[in-house]
């Protein structure tokens, strides 16, 4: 199961999603689960320190900015280690029902990343118990992500691989008369668990305490299509009529049903019943040697339940009588380590479950029910009845808008920009609220000194230099990065016809204005000759159509002139009968801005489709004839930019490539966009470069 989408209260029943925790719920969770930390620190304050499990855990850096591999040797995972100290197997556990999005990417890091600096083994497991939503593009896109963020699953499993020993054990719970079927309405369950709060009395419906045999006939009716979606489900018998226990995953929650859409992608037609996430998900940990499950605070609760079942059968070694009869310690109690101690002593064989917070960048869509308005569009009904159309509002799932992990790839943003992103953070129980800026900046400083230099223009002017011939050319060696030598140096022209930027060029000067107008000096970033080339703005014409400048007649001063006070970036026109290398490549470029003009979002009225009226006018911002210089041909060639794990091999598809990465200089960051072709490049812009709206 998806860990941002947590099941925590009802029964999920035919299909029907469960209440959402709230967000004044997440909060005490994480102050329950903070506690919990503490707990583990104190209990692993004495133990001596742990040799290093791998050459990576011996060098560890002492802030997790510098070394994502200091997350696993300090703070919380630290202690959760400590909890367990024995060799380590993990799992990334993801619902194959849509596409991986920003917060997975905490997910993955921690699982893979804990396993991998402790010596350990990671699984990438299918949550695939829910046929009607899963598809092939889902488990290969999963795949591909972990990959690109640079781990390697130690196996690739599926629930599904246990369905038949999940059933047995099921039909084991029901021997042990700990499972029954119910033949309740959602409604009528609910209202048994203490109606829609769960707040009012809690009772036992009729088919609780039914016999143990009729209850396995019917499983197995259920198993054998005699019944229909929402007609009979097997609960499992724990708590529900303890008054003491107030964790309402301890009331008698849901372990099979029957689905209506019931074709599976792997077993075929087999099954009519599939096991819900709290039945199956703690016993697959078993049967694949999971040490230690870690999730998001969410499952807090569950985790009693994950207990309860491993007990309940057997598999761990718990008190059962001591799970289902102590009082629950409740979310908003000031509970003391030691009752915590006592409650959670789970630490004794089977896999242990511990929670960290989740991570959530403000300002972003992460549902995938809202994802699909925004990618495919649809109907709602709108507050005065009437019938809306809503128009998709973005290109696809991969869209460099949204913040599914295909789109920040597409986007351009490298998986080590990312990895950095997720350690600087830090993992602890509390939940990671984060501005989209603070996460562009991380971005933005990983690629400083990761990527090469270019220039680049996004609206071309052209600028005429009438006191050199019609055929000068000098050919400047200029570096793809002054700091980094090793990324070596490449040829441009400098001609009579050079081109610059709308921006930089004032019809009418302005005292505060540094760069070129009428009777202005500005200088030109040159090569590593340090020669100064000053140019001087003499007139101009402009398109009687549009009233836009097209051409800028200019002078060059001599070498000894005084410096300018502003310097331009420039690309070198077509050589005068020289090598078409030396020519400007043409390019469509897009820059991307949030696609919501409010900060919140997800606040938005996404019920009657009110959100389009949200949608940002200029969430894309297209330039379609910009120029980039010809050393662009070699920064293509020489990707990916930077080689790093996920991106070493078989990154490159063509031109079409993400990993063709470059800062355009006084510009922002770009990458190659998924829609070029061999005739067409299209880039994205990755980040902005550092915020200089002041500068003149």
């Amino acid at each position: 199961m998806a860990e941002d989408t947590p099941k925590v209260e009802g029964l999920n029943i035919d299909g029907v999603e469960e209440p959402k925790i709230s967000k004044k719920e997440l909060k005490r969770l994480a102050a329950k689960a903070e506690k919990e930390k503490k707990r583990a620190e104190h209990q692993a304050a004495g133990a001596s320190a742990k040799p290093p499990k791998s050459a990576s855990a011996a060098t560890v850096s002492t802030t997790a900015s510098e070394d994502p591999n200091a997350l696993f040797g300090s703070g919380w995972l630290d202690a959760t280690y400590k909890e367990r100290p024995i060799p380590v197997r993990t799992r990334f556990p993801p619902e194959p029902n849509g596409f991986l999005h920003i917060g997975h990417a905490k997910a993955i890091m921690v699982n893979f990343g804990f396993a991998r600096y402790h010596g350990g083994k990671c699984f990438l497991r299918y949550d695939d118990t829910n046929p009607a939503k899963e598809e092939e593009k889902y488990f290969t896109a999963i795949k591909d992500m972990v990959e690109w963020l640079g781990f390697s699953p130690y196996a690739i499993t599926y629930s599904s691989d246990h369905f038949d020993k999940l059933y047995s054990l099921a039909e084991k719970l029901i021997t042990k008369d700990k499972a029954y079927v119910c033949h309740c309405t959602k409604e009528e369950v609910n209202m048994g668990r203490g109606g829609p709060d769960n707040r009012g009395e809690r009772k036992a419906c009729a088919h609780r305490n039914r016999p143990v045999e009729g209850s396995l006939t019917d499983f197995r009716a259920m198993r054998d299509g005699k019944y229909e979606a929402g007609e009979a489900h097997l609960r499992m018998k724990s708590a529900l009529t303890n008054p003491d226990v107030g964790n309402t995953m301890m009331w008698d929650v849901a372990a099979y049903r029957v689905v209506e859409k019931n074709h599976h992608h792997r077993t075929g037609d087999t099954w009519k019943i599939y096991p819900t996430y709290d039945f199956a998900h703690c016993l697959c940990d078993f049967f694949e040697g999971i040490s230690h499950s870690l999730c998001t605070v969410e499952f807090f609760l569950s985790r009693t339940v994950y207990n309860w079942v491993l007990a309940a059968l057997d598999l761990k070694q718990m008190d059962l009588a001591d799970l289902e009869n102590k009082k629950t310690p409740t979310l908003n109690s000031n509970v003391s380590a030691s009752e915590l101690d006592e409650y959670y002593d789970d630490t004794n064989g089977g896999p242990i479950q511990r929670e960290y917070g989740r991570l959530n960048v403000e300002g972003t869509i992460l549902s995938k029910r809202k994802i699909a308005l925004l990618v495919e569009g649809g109907k709602a009904t709108a507050k005065d009845g009437s019938e809306k159309t809503l128009p998709p509002a973005v290109r696809d799932w991969d869209d460099p808008r949204l913040f599914t992990l295909v789109a920040i790839r597409r986007r351009g943003i490298p998986p080590g920009a990312l990895i950095k992103f997720v350690s600087t953070l830090g993992v602890s129980p509390a939940l990671t609220n984060i501005e989209i800026v603070k996460f562009e900046s991380i971005v933005r400083s990983y690629l400083e000194e990761k990527v090469p230099r270019l220039s680049l223009v996004l609206d071309p002017i052209r600028v005429t230099i009438t006191n050199l011939p019609d055929d000068h050319l000098e050919e400047l060696d200029v570096a793809f990065h002054a700091k980094i030598p090793s990324y070596g140096s490449h040829t441009v022209p400098f001609t009579k016809t050079i081109y610059i930027d709308r921006s930089d060029f004032r019809e009418q000067d302005d005292p505060d204005f540094f760069r070129l107008a009428p009777g202005k000096s500005v200088g030109l970033t040159g090569g590593n000759d340090k020669k100064l080339r000053t140019i001087k703005a003499t007139s101009f014409t402009k398109d009687p159509t549009t009233g836009l400048v097209t051409d800028v007649s200019v002078t060059l001063e001599p070498s000894d002139s005084p410096k300018p006070k502003a310097f331009i970036h420039w690309i070198g026109g077509p050589p005068f009968g020289a090598n078409s290398k030396l020519s400007p490549v043409t390019a469509e470029v897009r820059l991307h801005n949030a696609l919501f003009r409010s900060d919140k979002p997800d606040e938005l009225d996404w019920k009657t489709g009110g959100y389009i009226d949200d949608l940002n006018p200029d969430s894309e911002i297209v330039f379609p004839n910009a120029l980039i210089e010809c050393g662009f041909d070699e920064v293509r060639r020489r990707a990916p930019w930077p080689a790093a794990e996920g991106e070493k091999e078989g990154a490159i598809m063509g031109m079409a490539s993400y990993a063709v990465r470059f800062q355009g200089l006084r510009t922002a960051y770009f990458c190659v966009d998924a829609d070029a072709t061999a005739e067409k490049v299209v880039l994205n812009r990755i980040v902005t470069l550092k915020e200089d709206a002041g500068k003149k």
